[in-house]
């Protein structure tokens, strides 16, 4: 594998699974090229006349599709850790006999366990999408055939529009759908909000097979996948296990550190003047980022301001706030709870997206940039301000990037993390895996106190009259390390596991198996 030094002086290759690679060039600095990918012109001729799709099962609808060995499988995670579907349409392939899938979802969970099975037994060659829990370590361990591509769910449009991966069958759960293919995941028994991360899958797919539980009559009204985009329609008892979108991540932290970083994570952006009336924001899933959206709600509330959107993963407490008066908008591209589900279904203010509206670099503009601010989490940043999202110290591929680096693009991105986890500093003198650029990373706030970006001498001018902990990240590292000691220096193998695309498709950075 050759390997070449980007523009961040990682060490990528320059060919991933046998496509060339283009090499992190700095941010902006990639500007593309040519059209845009466009799927096989259909005939009417082929569907039926009555406009019923409907076929017996996932098998029957993976056999007219024409499943061959190598195609590229796509499937949505809307469902999160309850999702059905996935592992019953590798467990049909493998029924067919069909060998060295490449699954292309929009990021699998531990309920996904079971296409280790499959990879080993030849039918999943690899996953190219984010990947968390054992997917991820048996990735680390370097058992997978071919490499794991890592993308930001607006790197996965931006990777399907420009033609970097073609799907060829694209396997959608849909919660409501009619025979016809027009289906949404604002309503049924399964509800899970939207669809968003499947539509580019149901717009650019060679073939599309709907997977529902809640088959109503034509049409389905709304639709967030268009019929017209599909081939097959499936029903099935059940596709997915609502309340377990509801995850580990996606739960409010009771840590009375992490409460206090959130806590002031929402000062600040208050004492910085972002909090005014007008103003959007976006917070993360994780527990710490919850917390600070109560946070900062209490604090509007108290100041009488008022948001004009907040950008989400929608869980009840943006809800709150949307039918408390204190936003205008919520524009949801990913549902995170199922109050979230309900007020999707019920508020004409609660917007469905899509990473193409709110996070496709490869586009003529998105939503990320006109945020104000955004509050996510990350597992490691360095004295640069570079940050980690999908390993952990100790190099294992644990977790996904979802929108998080589409998100870097907003005017004050600020990550609140504690200084350490079970005693390892978090703060470190070089990420593992590079993600997210420091010069895009403005704000890190800890337990220990707050560091910004040399580079916004205007957020150190906004609250240097304040009371606020400010202090530099060199600092607050070194008052770390006093405690907990400075970590060893982490020893990989040499081999390359996955790679991790930037928003414009160019490599930032590679995984290297785990000892």
């Amino acid at each position: 594998m050759k390997m070449v030094k980007n523009a961040a002086g990682r060490l990528v290759p320059t060919e991933v699974n046998g496509k060339p690679a283009v090499p992190f060039k700095g941010v902006g600095k990639h500007i593309p090229s040519g059209n845009k990918a466009a799927p096989m012109i259909e005939s009417c001729v082929h569907y039926p006349a009555d406009g019923d799709k409907r076929v017996p099962s996932i098998k029957e609808a993976l056999k007219r599709c024409g499943i061959k060995d190598g195609m590229t499988l796509s499937s949505h995670h809307h469902f999160r850790n309850g999702d059905l579907v996935a592992n019953q349409v590798f467990d049909a392939a493998a029924e067919l006999g069909i060998k060295d899938l490449v699954w292309f979802p929009s990021a699998s969970f531990p309920c996904h366990e079971p296409v280790i099975e499959h990879m080993k037994n030849g039918v999943v060659q690899r996953v190219e999408g984010s990947m968390n829990g054992p997917l991820g370590a048996y990735c680390s361990h370097g058992h997978m055939k071919g490499l794991g591509v890592l993308r930001s769910h607006g790197g996965r449009w931006q990777a399907i529009q420009d033609g970097e991966v073609h799907i060829d069958i694209a396997v959608i759960a849909a919660p409501t759908a009619d025979p016809f293919g027009n289906a949404t995941g604002d309503r049924g028994p399964s509800a899970c909000g939207l669809l968003g991360f499947a539509l580019a899958d149901s717009m650019y797919a060679d073939r599309v097979i709907i997977v529902t539980d809640n088959l109503v009559p034509f049409p389905c009204i709304p639709w967030q996948i268009h019929g017209n985009n599909v081939d097959f329609v499936v029903e099935t008892d059940r596709i997915g296990i609502p309340e377990k979108i509801v995850s580990g991540t996606t739960r409010i932290t009771r840590s009375p550190d992490r409460l206090l970083i959130a806590e002031m994570t929402a000062r600040f952006i208050k004492e910085a003047g972002i909090m005014r009336d007008g103003f959007s924001f976006q917070s993360g899933a994780g527990g710490t980022s919850l917390a600070f959206a109560i946070f900062l709600r209490d604090m509007m509330k108290q100041a009488g301001v008022k948001a004009r959107f907040i950008r989400a993963g929608s869980t009840k407490y943006q809800v709150e706030m949307l039918e408390q008066g204190l936003a205008d908008f919520i524009l949801d591209g990913q549902t995170f709870d199922l109050e979230g589900v309900r007020s999707m279904r019920e508020n004409p203010n609660h917007i469905n997206t899509s990473p193409f509206t709110s996070y496709n670099y490869h586009g003529k503009g998105n939503f990320a940039s006109m945020m104000d601010v955004v509050a996510l989490g990350a597992t490691e940043v360095d004295t640069g301000f570079n940050a980690n999202v999908v390993t952990h110290s100790d190099g294992m591929l644990l977790h996904g990037i979802g929108g998080w680096q589409n998100c870097l693009a907003s005017k004050c991105t600020i990550l609140p993390i504690p200084s350490f986890r079970d005693r390892i500093p978090v703060i470190v003198d070089k990420v593992t895996t590079l993600c997210g650029p420091g010069e895009l990373i403005d704000v890190i706030v800890t337990e220990r106190g707050i560091a910004i970006n040399p580079r916004r001498q205007d957020l150190l001018d906004a609250v240097k009259d304040s009371d606020l902990p400010i202090r530099t990240i060199q600092e607050i590292k070194a008052e770390v390390e006093s405690m907990c000691g400075k970590p060893s220096k982490l020893k990989l193998l040499d081999k390359v596991v996955a790679v991790v695309k930037w928003v414009d498709g160019t490599i930032i950075d590679s995984v290297y198996q785990v000892p």
